[in-house]
């Protein structure tokens, strides 16, 4: 397998050997679970982020300290990918370890126009990976953004979260909490409610609580704290004038610059900075998994060097993600791991970490990521998938190889050598390019077809 960044700074490089010599020195089972105790799980997503934003993947500006530290505290994944280039179909896929065209055909996203669709949404009948671990004994928050479908139908209540703070939709202002049809789009669970504040802010004050709370109590826990920063629109925690002169008009090009955004990143990053004192204060940080990733890849002012696209394309850069586990004394600090995985595979892997089981009825398309956390070193051969509606983009990474069609063009690379996917095999490599698109074809018939927008079947 290739390391993304072939050109990673020193440090990165030191980081891995080290995780070498601290791989032999890991016990096969956890001390958590030798006692019967399962693990907490804490999920941070951010929205939007590029893949080379944190300093952790050759980031430029390092804006991250927080996150890089999570690098150094546990394991970084080199070949993290969402299950999307967009937000909404990433969650489904995270929410039920399965293929989110399983549930909605092409690049269907619960819009602001469609609210009050019994159609648009997770179905609250499917299992899910909070549902699972809440039948597990599990105390189950989201603390940030849904975008998977709205009320009366949908909700994070309705599909395993005991608890919601956050918004429905997939962008809002981070002030005035409207979203871009001018609707107040800020819950607590299903209460729309006013809560003055910067969103960042109040995303991680939610968590810090929320980690108080659970100290006091005998079940773990599952908190999703899924942040809206970076997305758009491009507003600081200083930026509340703006937001009122913007009013409920909040458009997607207006205003923004590089160094705007970095500063919201940063916030995002200080706030994780808050929930990880609070585990350390609450005496919870061994016993607490945490993960850091993104929905999709970055938007014009993301970093994404040195890969190619970005947000609504399949590209590297519009799916492969920053992806990084922490879990002390389980995982050797510091290490790298070349093993390619997909947000799907998190529910596999915590309901293994939390001896709990998938609905029989509906088999996991993901898988557990536990092997790889014990042993970084450790990689496997996998096909992963996507397909996009827009420009006809369909995608399969089989080993190094992958294949990609966009628009009317037919590609295939070898990313251990072209990471930046500038050099089309496709007429050198005949065999390997007809086989891969061949068994594309044979996966994407077996889901819903392109131009479902709801869930006719669920198999």
């Amino acid at each position: 397998m290739s390391s993304s960044h072939t050109d990673i700074k020193r440090r990165h490089f030191l980081m891995s050997m080290s995780a070498a010599a601290l791989a032999t020195q890991l016990p096969a089972a956890s001390a958590a679970a030798s006692r019967g105790k399962t693990p907490n799980f804490l999920f941070i997503l951010a929205d939007d982020m590029g893949y080379a934003d944190a300093g952790c993947y050759g980031g430029r500006h390092m804006i991250t300290p927080t996150i890089d530290r999570l690098a150094r505290e546990g394991v970084r994944f080199t070949d993290g990918y969402a299950n999307s280039c967009v937000c909404s179909p990433t969650r489904f896929g995270l929410a039920t370890g399965r293929y989110q065209y399983r549930l909605v055909g092409g690049n269907t996203e619960p819009i602001q126009n469609e609210r009050g669709s019994d159609t648009i949404g997770l179905p609250p009948s499917h299992p899910t990976m909070m549902s699972q671990l809440q039948k597990a004994g599990y105390r189950t928050a989201l603390i940030g953004k849904w975008h998977m479908g709205y009320l009366p139908h949908f909700s994070p209540i309705k599909s395993g979260y005991d608890e919601f703070f956050g918004a429905f939709g997939g962008g809002l202002d981070y002030f005035s909490h409207v979203d871009p049809d001018g609707v107040k789009d800020l819950w607590l669970n299903d209460v729309q409610i006013d809560a003055p504040g910067y969103l960042t802010t109040q995303f991680t004050d939610r968590a810090v609580d929320y980690i108080g709370r659970m100290s006091q109590q005998d079940a773990p826990f599952l908190l999703s704290l899924h942040y809206t920063a970076p997305h758009w629109p491009w507003e600081t925690s200083a930026d509340e004038a703006t937001s009122r002169r913007i009013g409920k008009n909040i458009l997607h090009f207006d205003g923004g610059s590089v160094e705007l955004y970095h500063r919201m990143v940063q916030e995002m990053d200080s706030g994780i900075e808050r929930v990880l004192r609070e585990l350390d204060k609450c005496g919870m940080a061994d016993n607490t998994v945490v993960v850091f990733s993104s929905d999709n890849g970055g938007e014009r002012f993301s970093d994404m060097w040195p890969l190619r696209g970005r947000k609504d394309e399949l590209w590297e850069g519009g799916i492969r993600v920053p992806t990084i586990v922490r879990w002390p004394q389980q995982i050797p600090a510091g290490s790298v791991s070349q093993q390619p995985v997909l947000s799907m595979d998190w529910m596999p892997t915590f309901l293994e970490l939390a001896n709990a089981s998938a609905d029989p009825d509906f088999p996991l398309d993901g898988m557990s990521l536990v092997p790889f956390l014990r042993d970084p070193g450790k990689t496997v051969e996998r096909d992963l998938f996507w397909r996009y509606q827009q420009n006809n983009q369909e995608v399969l990474r089989r080993g190094n190889w992958k294949y990609i069609h966009y628009g009317n063009r037919d590609y295939l690379f070898d990313l251990a050598q072209d990471q930046r996917e500038q050099a089309n095999l496709w007429r050198l490599q005949p065999d390997i390019a007809q086989r891969l698109k061949s068994d594309f074809a044979r996966w994407s018939n077996s889901m819903l077809p392109y131009d479902s927008k709801n869930q006719r079947r669920s198999t």
